[in-house]
């Protein structure tokens, strides 16, 4: 809780979960065994209806109270994701939606309200296989003991070795973290075989608090996570368990009435944390201060209390309610779940719910997302490793190639679109924030280490694949130029910075700066591509509108901000977008003279002889303040017809240099 809500100092407060996993492992998985050992059993009727009185009343009353909230304020392409995770979570697959919703389009964090549900599907996954495994193997324990190792082991090694490669299925999915549940559960049952009294040698606590206080202050999260920085909370929570019983300081400390309270919560306050942090984070936009937050905090640590004390605690001791009971008030509560989820889905996040000038900007924040049924990752051939996708008439091989960065998806649809009105197949290459050059590499702060790397080996695959493109004809490259030349982005995404820095052997070390760099890179680039490639078309970057993002203004006005207050996202001088593309497009104006690229312009269609905007006919065309909508993208796609088509023919208007 701390660490979501920015408490200073905790950057690694998510190994929380990891702690989580360790002890549920411990105590869920020592009482399975014990169960076996004892009785040479074991019920599955008793331990799910221990799990039903345990789990599933507080998650119920959080998920309807949340749903409640989540349907007065959520936008609806928002409300919709809502309604998607309400149902994956209620069947315990919320860790499988949020690990394929993983990816630089992601919806934000802020706006998903049960990403917090991901750990309990995980857990509860693993309670569905272990006492299957359990009883499959009851009248062969030392063969049990021997599977629970090998899965213990199995996973460890999968985790560490694979977490590098695919950082968000290592976090998410159950096989990737089974071995700390494991490792709880292989601790009980040493224990219990060996009959251990828990109680080793002082320096087991000190270690154990050490490795734990280590990481929450010192872990990241990112590509390096969960991998082998998992190890230390969980071998740090195996070291205090285990010692659990000595008497020193750290074993006083956490048995003191305090930290036992909190333990007592802790479900419930995981449970309503994250929801209270996520709808106040989204209404307010930023917190006024570490007041408001910690307010926020003590909303979140009431709830817990009450939850805990007229939810948790009746049903726990409820001894009236049978296996057949509890199974029934589970599933009349998760069938009310899943008709809500259900609800928000097919609605499509109910967007009457919200007046006329809003909804202009609700329908941009919902046009994002495009049809990626065409799009393949190449296994083989010289574009291996590379997604690539086909526009144009199926089945006939590509004559244009068309390469790029998040812009390009943006316009991905207007293309497509376009191609199939001339006839013309092409393949599509995009990596988001990667410049479409050769001979650099990029580090930017949107993204991880592994993303940056991806970076530049997808462009070293696209400069070996060029001999071997055979039938390709042209190639346009798509890029947002302003943003690699001057290294930050512009009003709300101002915060983001991307370093450029040429290869070694690539020729471009003699750059002075990063718009000098990028200069030399594109024309390098546009040299090489012409090379392979009868024609280089390169289009001039849409207009950035600095302080519009679909999302924010329609949030604004869903609040019932006034709609004036809005106005000045919507637009921006021409002058001030001619000074921040200065130095991106002294290249291209060159090459353009020079006519070794043909450059596309957009500006026509997105600017006046004084502003530039988002609006047009009624319509938002813009994501946020870099990015095209799909509407915009189709109602750009006439602009590409002369690239598509071979024609060259003059533009209609010149692009002046600023």
């Amino acid at each position: 809780m701390f660490f979501h809500f920015s408490a200073p100092g905790l950057g690694g407060g998510f190994v929380g979960v990891d702690v989580f996993f360790v002890i549920s492992g411990f105590l869920i998985g020592g009482i399975l065994w014990q169960e076996l050992t004892q009785t040479g059993r074991l019920s599955l009727s008793h331990f799910y209806l221990r799990r039903f009185r345990r789990l599933a009343p507080a998650f119920v009353a959080m998920a309807v109270v949340t749903s409640v909230f989540a349907a007065l304020i959520l936008l609806p392409f928002e409300f919709r994701a809502f309604g998607k995770s309400l149902i994956a979570a209620t069947v315990y697959l919320a860790n499988v939606q949020f690990w394929r919703e993983a990816g630089y389009f992601d919806t934000e964090a802020d706006s998903k309200i049960l990403l917090h549900t991901w750990s309990l599907s995980v857990e509860e996954q693993f309670y569905l296989a272990v006492p299957i495994l359990m009883l499959a193997l009851r009248h062969r324990p030392a063969l049990l003991r021997g599977m629970l190792w090998l899965v213990f082991v199995t996973s460890t090694i999968a985790c560490v070795a694979l977490t590098p490669r695919w950082p968000s299925a290592t976090f998410f999915l159950f096989p990737f973290r089974a071995w700390e549940l494991l490792a709880g559960v292989l601790l009980a049952v040493e224990g219990q075989r060996r009959g251990w009294k828990w109680s080793f040698h002082p320096a087991l606590s000190w270690v154990g608090i050490a490795l734990l206080a280590g990481s929450i202050a010192l872990v990241r999260a990112g590509d390096g996570f969960p991998g082998i920085q998992a190890l230390f909370p969980v071998l740090g929570t195996a070291l205090l368990i285990a010692n659990g019983r000595q008497d020193n300081p750290v074993n006083r400390t956490l048995s003191a009435r305090g930290p036992v309270f909190v333990g007592l919560i802790s479900y419930s306050l995981y449970l309503w944390h994250w929801p209270v942090f996520t709808l106040s984070h989204y209404y307010r936009e930023e917190y006024s201060g570490a007041v408001e937050a910690a307010a926020w905090m003590a909303l979140a640590a009431v709830l817990a209390v009450l939850s805990w004390r007229y939810v948790e605690l009746p049903f726990r001791r409820g001894r009236r309610i049978s296996f057949p009971i509890a199974l029934a008030g589970v599933g009349a509560a998760s069938a009310v779940l899943l008709a809500i989820g259900a609800a928000a889905y097919l609605t499509d996040g109910a967007p009457a719910r919200f007046r006329a000038e809003t909804r202009v900007h609700i329908a941009a924040s919902a046009d994002f997302l495009q049809d990626t049924s065409r799009c393949t990752w190449r296994d083989t051939g010289p574009l291996a490793g590379l997604e690539v996708c086909e526009i144009g008439p199926e089945g006939a091989a590509p004559r244009v190639l068309i390469w790029g960065d998040s812009h390009l998806r943006a316009f991905m649809e207007g293309l497509a679109l376009a191609a199939q009105e001339t006839g013309t197949p092409g393949l599509l290459i995009w990596n988001a924030g990667c410049p479409p050059v050769f001979g650099v590499t990029k580090v930017e702060t949107a993204t991880t280490p592994a993303e940056d790397r991806a970076c530049t080996t997808a462009n070293a695959t696209m400069l070996a694949a060029l001999p071997d493109l055979a039938g390709i004809e042209r190639v346009l490259l798509i890029g947002r130029w302003s943003y690699y030349a001057t290294g930050t982005g512009t009003g709300r995404d101002a915060e983001n910075r991307i370093e450029i820095a040429p290869q070694p052997g690539s020729g471009l070390e003699g750059a002075d700066g990063q718009a000098a760099l990028m200069d030399a890179a594109l024309r390098a680039t546009v040299n090489t591509l012409r090379q392979h490639f009868n024609a280089v078309h390169v289009l001039r970057q849409v207009p950035e509108i600095p302080f519009y993002d679909s999302r924010t203004i329609a949030r604004r006005l869903a609040r019932g901000d006034a709609p004036d207050r809005t106005e000045a996202a919507l637009s921006v001088p021409r002058t001030t977008v001619l000074d921040r593309v200065a130095q991106a497009e002294v290249p291209l104006i060159s090459m353009d003279s020079e006519r070794k690229i043909t450059l596309i312009d957009s500006w026509p269609e997105l600017c006046d002889a004084d502003r530039c905007g988002v609006m047009k006919a009624g319509q938002a065309l813009y994501f946020d303040n870099n990015h095209l909508t799909n509407t915009g993208a189709r109602a750009l796609r006439h602009l590409f017809t002369p690239f598509l088509s071979a024609d060259t023919a003059p533009r209609t208007e010149a692009v002046a240099a600023p």
